[in-house]
């Protein structure tokens, strides 16, 4: 199948995804990338914030990133336009393992681990099960469920993850304050951006080591989910932590867009942005609504935001 083009997002460019079409697919997927965000978290020295164990979108599908482990450097990507598992060292040598209908995450994780000794490589993933997916708790290795993998739907997915990582890093550009990187969560496949006030967070009463880390700051977040078991649609969504009184207060730009007031989060609809004349602002005036929502609520320090437009003209 001919790759689909990258268009700058306009009117008509981000695909359809609905989840009913491809929710087994998208499982094949988040699983794949559980393999690859293990790997990376073997790999990679301790970063605040669970940020060592992040992947990111690439001009072809997802990336870990260059990591490194005992037997030098090396990247591990899908590449969701030729649908294939690139593993390639540092030495410019590649391993590849073809993605398709019935690979299951057993013969995935086997044939990822032996290209990497191959390839020297050895990196020692201490829980080679996945985390925290509903429904799926059986270690890779014993996991030979034949698996759906629907080429079309998951280029639609790249295509749009692609788009939207354009969007979000835009909108990162905005604040000079402590920010994330925009990354891809394999935790809950989510693209996601945040901003820090500068200010420790109270602990929860409870939270995991897990929890801890990621929100030991005062964080406005932001992303962008293809949708889930709860959420039965793709959706862009912002909260904020710890949530403020008078959160949901706050208006939110774009149409539809909602408080969830028992979770605290701002949802918009993916297919109410795709409706619209201008997605790419669509989405920028949503997560700038959510923001100063969530900024004034919680009493953020005054100048974080970047002064003037975001263009590149000097």
């Amino acid at each position: 199948m001919v790759g689909l083009v990258n268009l700058p997002m306009g009117h008509d460019s981000l695909p359809e995804l609905p989840l009913d079409d491809w929710e087994d697919s998208k499982r094949t997927l988040h699983l794949y990338c559980q393999v690859l965000g293990k790997i990376r978290l073997a790999s990679q020295p301790r970063l605040n914030h669970w940020w060592h164990v992040t992947l990111y979108p690439s001009a072809s599908g997802i990336t870990t990133g260059r990591l490194m482990c005992t037997g030098g450097a090396f990247e591990v990507r899908l590449d969701l336009l030729a649908h294939r598992l690139v593993i390639e060292s540092g030495t410019g040598v590649e391993q590849r393992i073809e993605l398709g209908d019935g690979l299951s995450v057993a013969r995935f994780y086997e044939g990822a681990m032996d290209a990497l000794a191959s390839l020297g490589l050895n990196p020692s993933i201490a829980l080679p099960r996945p985390f925290d997916v509903p429904g799926e708790s059986v270690p890779f290795v014993d996991d030979r469920r034949e698996r759906r993998y629907d080429r079309d739907a998951v280029q639609r997915y790249w295509s749009a993850l692609v788009q939207i990582d354009d969007v979000l890093r835009e909108f990162r550009g905005r604040f000079v304050g402590k920010s994330s990187p925009v990354h891809l969560f394999w935790h809950h496949m989510d693209l996601a951006l945040a901003r820090f006030s500068g200010r420790q967070a109270p602990v929860s009463p409870g939270a995991g080591d897990v929890e801890r880390q990621a929100y030991s700051h005062e964080v406005i977040a932001f992303g962008w989910w293809a949708g889930d078991a709860v959420v039965r649609e793709p959706a862009f969504y912002s909260y904020t932590a710890p949530a403020p009184d008078g959160l949901t207060d706050f208006p939110l730009a774009g149409p539809g867009a909602n408080w969830d007031r028992e979770k605290g989060q701002a949802l918009l609809t993916y297919d109410a942005v795709r409706a619209t004349p201008d997605p790419r602002k669509t989405i920028l005036d949503f997560f700038e609504s959510a923001y100063q929502a969530g900024a004034r609520a919680a009493d953020w320090p005054a100048g974080l935001d970047m002064p003037g437009d975001s263009s590149n003209t000097p």
